[in-house]
């Protein structure tokens, strides 16, 4: 590896992602507590929590809300009531729909309990079997779960979409009757999405020649097997086009060939609302086509912290699917695939930057990223580069966590939330927003009127001429 920060970068990825053996010894041999079942059996994972409730002050909702129990109880506990209830009705704790699926309580725990798993099958259970199909909060969870298929609609005419979205009696309606907020805004729809780029520049050929030529620039062998299979996810592809387009000509700079597969939503607002079978018919989509990519070479990369995750955390833990454990060893986050790589840091500190987006900015690493070890990868490879100034607003949760603030339910909490955030990047030396989460960054404009960009922008615009 090229890149001096990989090393450490990648063994965080590595303990991350192979978690901690439960503390039960080599011979456990689990308690038949219930019949036979197809089930996950989460039970080794609640013997390894001692109770110690580092998730509880770790978590961001539990911190504002005095009546959430906290992740201890959604996971752990309520799994050791669950199954060691005489009661075949015991029923899933309402409260469960509370949890934000921000996943901090994972990272915190010092046995390695996968919370965020037992949480998310508890979500799923709940809404299964407990959760009305006719209320009108069930529906509304659906459809915020389900925003890719509204994205894919509202693309078609997405001026009158982002117009209509946007009429505030139409907000109002639209809190009254499903309890969406009329607080924020919409994030408008691009005129052309990223899939529609894409091949209008002539798709995975012509990315191949552009690589090719690099590589000849580079000095590189023209045949290199430098392959990646982009997962852009919903948003850049219907809303932050330029985001996916920035990742592109980033690569190619670097001499990568890239194809954009069939692919699902990741699954994450689906995780969030406990919608599994949804996000498990989405999860066949992509574990499909992507697995059949990285047989034949190609590495799976995602500019979205929270893709990222859902590959490679939650398909695994949550589904069953063939080639879904390729799939998660083989996915990276888009800027840290590069940092393992390639010399990045060492090429961005030669660099330098002018025009618009020579600015000073106020960064913010997601949860998710900070369950990859991504946390502090921004502000370390442009803390040196010329023209920009990176100031790191903090470890406080942003708070909207996906749907989550956009429930009128929920919005005062999420908000709350986010009030360290907020201050941080006030107090900052600029007025621009960094993050690699598309809502993070929704909820940062919305909490500060800052204009917010991804890393890959600015990797654009120090490196591609």
């Amino acid at each position: 590896m090229s890149d001096s920060e990989s090393d450490s970068t990648t063994t965080t990825a590595e303990n991350r992602f192979e978690p901690a053996t439960p503390n039960v010894g080599e011979k456990f041999d689990p308690v038949a507590l219930h019949d036979d079942t197809d089930d996950f059996d989460l039970r080794p994972e609640s013997d390894s929590c001692y109770k110690c409730s580092t998730c509880d002050t770790n978590c961001p909702v539990a911190e504002v809300d005095d009546d959430f129990p906290g992740p201890k109880f959604q996971g752990p506990e309520q799994w050791r009531l669950k199954e060691q209830s005489d009661d075949e009705d015991h029923e899933i704790d309402d409260s469960i729909t509370e949890c934000s699926n921000c996943m901090r309580c994972d990272s915190a725990c010092p046995s390695g309990v996968s919370l965020s798993q037992m949480h998310n099958t508890a979500r799923g259970e709940y809404v299964d079997d407990q959760m009305s199909k006719r209320s009108l909060k069930y529906w509304r969870n659906r459809i915020l779960a389900n925003y890719r298929t509204s994205a894919r609609i509202a693309s078609t005419l997405p001026r009158l979409a982002n117009a209509a979205m946007n009429f505030g009696p139409a907000r109002w309606v639209m809190e009254k009757t499903l309890g969406v907020t009329s607080e924020r805004e919409f994030p408008a729809f691009a005129t052309e999405t990223f899939r529609e780029w894409w091949q209008a520049r002539g798709g995975a050929a012509a990315s191949k020649e552009r690589a090719q030529a690099r590589r000849r620039e580079r000095g590189e062998p023209v045949d290199a097997d430098k392959k990646v299979a982009y997962f852009h996810g919903c948003y850049a592809n219907y809303n932050t086009p330029e985001v996916g387009q920035a990742m592109v000509r980033v690569y190619e700079h670097f001499g990568y060939e890239i194809v954009v597969p069939k692919q699902g939503c990741s699954g994450t607002p689906m995780f969030a609302n406990g919608m599994l079978d949804d996000a498990r018919r989405h999860a066949d989509i992509t574990v499909s086509s992507m697995s059949d990519l990285i047989e034949e070479g190609y590495d799976a990369i995602a500019s979205c912290t929270s893709c990222s995750m859902a590959l490679r955390q939650e398909y695994p833990e949550l589904f069953d699917i063939d080639g879904i454990e390729t799939v998660a060893s083989n996915t990276f986050e888009a800027v840290e695939y590069l940092r393992i790589h390639e010399p990045l840091r060492e090429t961005v500190q030669s660099a330098d930057i002018d025009g618009e987006l020579a600015d000073e900015f106020a960064y913010h690493a997601p949860c998710h990223a900070r369950s990859q070890g991504l946390d502090r990868q921004a502000v370390e490879l442009f803390g040196d580069l010329d023209g920009v100034g990176i100031d790191d607003v903090g470890d406080s949760c942003s708070g909207i966590s996906g749907t989550y603030g956009w429930k009128e339910e929920k919005y005062e909490t999420s908000m709350e939330i986010g009030d360290d955030m907020f201050d941080h990047m006030e107090s900052a030396e600029g007025d621009t927003g960094l993050t690699e989460c598309p809502t993070c960054a929704m909820q940062m404009e919305h909490g500060t009127g800052y204009e917010v960009r991804h890393p890959l922008e600015l990797l654009e615009a120090a490196l591609v001429d």
